[in-house]
């Protein structure tokens, strides 16, 4: 797994789409222990299986409780990278309520509030347009499982290569992506940014703006 930084404190790797991102058998935790040798890594934030990208983690319970803070406290920024179908206006804010079905692993969009639902609000701004996709720089205001994918499909622009949310057959990889991370240093409190493209590779590749 690629390393991007580490020190005694954290860890920033790029997570493979298709792997875990909890603490499980496979999973990204488990991976780093066995690369970096050591017992301690823990997980402070997750990312869906199918999405790939930048990712953070602890390297001690106390560096944990510090960057689950800063989560709490919405201090930590996580941007993403996503190519939708249709064309997006050049910004927007998303407000919805998810209500997640467990049995189904499925998150929707609801109409009134209930047990179990949850306000899912995040940002977006449009990049570029090509053949009636869309990319876009979204920043997550709230953690909801599945919420780009759900918030995003119910407008009528699912993420290409979406197979849970989306009816079209893209032929490639979901187009989401962990790009960037915002946060302070757990110990020294020090700004960090890491940022890292999408792959090289189909839809990311039909749009000029993704090395911006």
């Amino acid at each position: 797994m690629e390393i991007i930084y580490q020190d005694r404190e954290i860890v920033v790797c790029l997570k493979p789409a298709g792997v875990l991102s909890t603490d499980e058998p496979g999973g990204v935790p488990e991976l780093l222990r066995q690369q970096l040798q050591t017992a301690e890594i823990r997980t402070v934030h997750r990312l869906d299986r199918v999405v790939g990208g930048l990712m953070l983690l602890a390297r001690s319970a106390e560096a944990a409780s510090a960057l689950s803070r800063q989560i709490r406290d919405g201090d930590f920024d996580k941007r993403y990278l996503a190519v939708v179908h249709g064309e997006t206006p050049e910004r927007g804010e998303l407000r919805d309520l998810l209500l997640r079905n467990k049995a189904e692993r499925k998150t929707y969009v609801v109409a009134e509030p209930a047990k179990g639902v949850q306000e899912a609000v995040l940002r977006y701004e449009t990049l570029e347009r090509a053949g009636g996709l869309s990319l876009v720089r979204i920043e997550l205001l709230t953690g909801r499982t599945h919420q780009i994918r759900c918030q995003f499909s119910s407008r009528g622009w699912p993420l290409v290569g979406d197979r849970k949310y989306s009816l079209l057959e893209d032929g490639c990889d979901i187009a989401l992506w962990s790009h960037a991370l915002s946060f302070r240093h757990p110990a020294s409190g020090e700004a960090l940014r890491f940022s890292a493209p999408p792959p090289a590779q189909r839809p990311w590749t039909a749009f000029s703006a993704i090395s911006k």
